[in-house]
């Protein structure tokens, strides 16, 4: 799994809105609850979740959240 959560990162770190990381294979969608937060596909269970503020990602989780 390194390779494909080094990709979505090297993704986030070029990303300027959160929808920039709406890419192919990503299943990017938003989470519910405050502060907004969204979320992109790893493996299976696997997710990237942040935050944007100020066109920059921040508090990144890698976390199985289901």
């Amino acid at each position: 799994m390194h390779k494909r959560i080094l990709r979505r990162l090297d993704s986030l770190n070029a990303a300027v809105t959160p929808e920039d990381m709406n890419l192919p294979g990503f299943n990017y969608h938003q989470l519910e609850g405050k502060p907004q937060r969204y979320s992109v596909s790893v493996n299976g269970p696997w997710r990237i979740t942040f935050e944007f503020e100020d066109g920059d990602a921040i508090v990144v989780d890698y976390e199985q959240y289901h």
